[in-house]
């Protein structure tokens, strides 16, 4: 595939989703840039801000096969993997599908409202693409996003995501409020027909899985790589912070600065497509001191020191 369809393809695709989703172009990037670097997305927002029409946007525009599940306390791993259910017809144990089979794009309501025990099905399927039931493995479609949702503000019946889930998410976004022009046009959308319908299908999960192969083989250069080695180790010596990167977020943000450097019109990564990135891939996967969050340390505030602590190297291009 080449840049040059790439670049259409990501354009129509934006276009399709913001006819929906109004006054929130730069999340729906970011979105995009997630998706085509083959990462898993958590929407942290409280309730009534479009985190779920986001989701469907994208699914349909995409033309992607999707799920939904809305999370709580008494769902079981088994509404995500799938159960053997026995059919006395044939005196034998048949295979019913969860709600991870078979789809492209799974929408996870409110997931920290389920139990631990859900969450590590969850788990699985997000980092193996495939559920096991039964000793019996059954592989997840390609491309498999998870787009999860959960409302950092009310406590009340939720389960924390453990730190190896949050790790799993290539990206935690913020949608926020519209401000009130937006907020008009989603009303008159609402008022007026199915906000769904009037969105084109303008991929397939085929051609997603193209560029996220394309965006996996793309070339970067040492200096740039080790840029974001050196980023993620300030981290993890950080006074401040607990728990820093691990290699598995190292290799998210690269996924991510490669996907800002494909939809951004270049084969080619430069240290500010890290930069662009850093906030959105890392700020969740950072743990701070107890001592440092009483004192109003936020883990952005952390990276932004880092940013400015570490020399940036001054490539632009690659090396010939």
């Amino acid at each position: 595939m080449k840049q040059q369809e790439i670049q259409e393809s990501i354009a129509q695709l934006h276009k399709e989703v913001t006819k929906v989703i109004k006054g929130k172009d730069e999340v729906v990037s970011k979105v995009i840039i997630a998706i085509m670097a083959s990462g898993h997305i958590l929407l942290e927002d409280v309730p009534g801000l479009g985190k779920t029409t986001l989701a469907m946007s994208f699914s349909k525009a995409l033309g992607f096969a999707n799920k939904r599940i809305q999370f709580t306390p008494d769902t079981m791993p088994s509404d995500i993997m799938g159960m053997s259910i026995y059919n006395e017809k044939t005196s034998d144990f048949e295979y019913s599908e969860g709600a991870a089979v078979n789809c492209n794009l799974l929408l996870g309501d409110e997931i920290n409202r389920t139990s631990s025990k859900t969450q590590s099905a969850l788990l699985e399927a997000m980092a193996e693409g495939k559920v096991t039931v039964d000793g019996n493995t059954h592989i997840l479609l390609k491309p498999f996003i998870v787009m999860a949702t959960q409302n950092p503000i009310t406590s009340g019946g939720t389960q924390p995501l453990p730190d190896s889930q949050l790790d799993r998410f290539m990206v935690r976004l913020s949608m926020g409020y519209p401000d009130a022009e937006n907020q008009l046009a989603i009303l008159k959308n609402i008022s007026s027909q199915d906000q769904l319908s009037v969105i084109d299908s303008v991929l397939t999960a085929g051609k997603v899985a193209e560029i996220q192969d394309y965006i996996k083989n793309l070339e970067v250069s040492d200096e740039v790589y080790l840029y974001m080695i050196r980023l993620c180790e300030a981290t993890r010596e950080d006074s401040q912070v607990e728990l820093g990167i691990s290699p598995r977020g190292v290799g998210a943000l690269a996924q991510m600065a490669k996907s800002h450097a494909v939809c951004d019109g270049r084969d080619y990564v430069t240290p500010d497509d890290v930069e662009s990135v850093v906030y959105d891939c890392l700020a969740h996967r950072l743990f701070l001191y107890t001592k440092a969050k009483r004192e109003g340390v936020t883990a952005s505030a952390v990276l932004s020191r880092i940013l400015q602590s570490v020399e940036k190297p001054k490539l632009l291009r690659p090396l010939s």
